[in-house]
């Protein structure tokens, strides 16, 4: 073979494979960045002092497990009943007002769980407007009748359940819309009632996106910060904050982060498990759509109950509540102090979306072009940080970037006599670093369902033609995938806006966002001016969620 036909085939060799090698070591970059915090809180949690946590074990631990199980218990049955029930009413029924509630059942996953406390606080709590009519029709005094109490147990637990049930409904009626009329129409056959064929055969057949469903509500249960810090519910994660800026014990903090951080993992793990254990086919060669019924009489009533009420309380009532308690404010959205939180929320959430987004297409492109061991490794780490609180992840990592930054600063003063301070620690890009890991793998999902569309045969076209990946990647996937990446781009930001316990304990000095600003009002009880930033946060919410209802509507 001549010199010049050995050079043209390295040179093809390379055209074919070259290029991966950056896709690799960025995706296991990203990885590694995404497994830190566990490794972290690990360590500290292994190596840190136990006085602290003996005295918890002693004290507060068994109410904070008693506390955090029952929060989870009490969510999951209360996610699972309206989600399933009402997935399965505007999938298989008709009744007056369906196709309105197959898009408005998802409008309360705009809400995030905090928002809807303060909201429900402010008419229900003693001074509010339902106990004070109360007292004011009958008479009563404050001792002369029993309410329930919104900051409890179950009051969190109610207002949980009204935002996060949307997860099980979207899960459960796509389930429910795959399915077959055989079976069911089988069931129906051989005797059995309507409720009988739906409880003995859809709810088996639909278990593992019912799960999953479930699943998602509980870890977004045991994250949630924000709503239990206000109602005052102890669970792991106001310890972990209490430990950290109360006790000022890191080494406490990060043992009891690694609990919440075990308990995440298991139902991580679980939720993997359960998706991909249980399976079912169709019988036949095509899949015939069940028919739905017209419900009449009291099922109607029923029916129209079920999906309404979540859609009232869940949304319709705390935006009322909220609009009417920013306009008796002193809260001025406009003024240049409103606009600061504002801006520091919008650059956070739109770094933060860009660099969240761009990371998923490293990973995302690597396990497309060499799907093997090492890239699902690199895409399954990178995913785990969706189950990690994010209290749990600003402590792990705080504790080494400031554990970096002070043996810098020993070193520069011992060797140069200069003080570097905090390079890391406190600044803008290590919690822009925590919202990727919390948020990738939505980022990651969004672009593989959109990169799933792009059929083998483009790639081998685009390398035949001596295209690189890169090339491949810039000229082919991206102009396909656009409107995958521009939804997850919406997803991650407004799931940074949201976002309350890492940007608590990561934010740079005097840097505040309308999440943290909302917190703050409402601790000090200043629930009117806690709506104005809550509506805000609400409004930008509801961009992805439009979007989501614009697909249920075309579905």
């Amino acid at each position: 073979m001549s010199d010049t036909q050995t050079y043209a085939s390295k040179r093809s060799a390379r055209g074919k494979t070259g290029g991966t090698g950056i896709f690799a070591f960025a995706s296991w970059a990203i990885a590694l960045a995404c497994l830190l915090p566990m490794i972290a809180v690990a360590i500290a949690a292994l190596t840190g002092g136990t006085d602290t946590v003996a005295s918890l074990m002693n004290t507060v631990m068994p109410r904070y497990a008693g506390t955090t199980i029952a929060l989870v218990a009490m969510v999951a049955a209360g996610t699972l009943a309206i989600g399933v029930g009402a997935a399965w009413f505007v999938t298989m029924t008709r009744f007056p007002g369906v196709r309105f509630f197959e898009v408005a059942l998802v409008l309360p996953l705009a809400f995030p769980g905090y928002v809807l406390a303060y909201a429900y606080t402010f008419v229900l709590d003693h001074p509010g407007i339902v106990q004070t009519t109360l007292r004011d029709v009958t008479g009563w005094g404050p001792r002369d009748y029993w309410f329930p109490e919104v900051r409890s147990v179950g009051g969190a637990a109610v207002m949980l359940v009204l935002v996060l049930y949307p997860y099980v409904y979207l899960l459960a009626r796509a389930a429910f819309l795959q399915q077959s009329a055989g079976a069911f129409l089988a069931a129906r056959a051989l005797g059995k009632s309507s409720f009988e064929a739906f409880w003995k055969v859809s709810l088996p057949m639909a278990r593992p996106a019912i799960a999953s469903g479930v699943l998602l509500a509980i870890m977004e249960t045991i994250a949630d910060f924000g709503t239990v810090a206000y109602f005052g519910v102890q669970t792991f994660a106001t310890g972990i904050y209490t430990s950290w800026f109360s006790m000022a014990d890191r080494a406490a903090a990060a043992q009891l982060a690694l609990v919440l951080l075990g308990f995440a993992l298991t139902l991580a793990v679980l939720e993997r498990t359960t998706r991909g254990a249980a399976r079912y086919h169709q019988a036949g060669k095509q899949a015939t759509r069940m028919p739905p019924a017209d419900l009449k009489g009291v099922h109607r009533v029923l029916a129209w109950g079920l999906c309404a009420i979540p859609v009232l309380l869940g949304f319709l009532l705390p935006v009322i509540i909220l609009f009417d308690m920013g306009l008796e404010s002193e809260q001025n959205l406009f003024s240049k102090r409103y606009v600061g939180f504002l801006q520091n929320s919008v650059m956070l959430a739109a770094v933060a979306a860009c660099v969240t987004v761009c990371a998923a297409v490293l990973i995302g492109f690597y396990l497309r072009v060499r799907p093997g061991r090492p890239a699902a490794s690199a895409a399954y780490a990178a995913r785990l940080g969706y189950a990690v609180p994010g209290g749990v992840i600003a402590v792990g990592l705080m504790v080494p970037f400031a554990a970096f930054d002070n043996a810098l600063d020993a070193w520069m003063r011992a060797t140069f006599d200069i003080s570097t301070g905090l390079l890391v620690t406190g600044s803008i890009w290590l919690l822009v670093a925590a919202y990727m890991v919390r948020f990738l793998a939505a980022a990651l999902g969004a672009y593989e369902g959109g990169l799933s569309t792009v059929h083998s045969n483009m790639d081998a076209a685009a390398r035949s033609l001596g295209q690189s990946p890169i090339g491949m990647l810039r000229r082919v996937h991206l102009p396909i995938v656009t409107p995958s990446l521009l939804t997850a781009l919406l997803i991650v930001f407004v799931d940074v806006m949201k976002e309350l316990p890492a940007t608590l304990i990561m934010r740079p000095f005097n840097f505040d966002t309308l999440a943290v600003q909302a917190y703050r009002l409402a601790s000090d009880e200043r629930l009117e001016g806690a709506a104005v930033p809550s509506l805000v946060i609400v409004a930008v919410g509801l961009l992805p969620v439009i979007l989501i209802c614009r697909q249920v509507g075309r579905r």
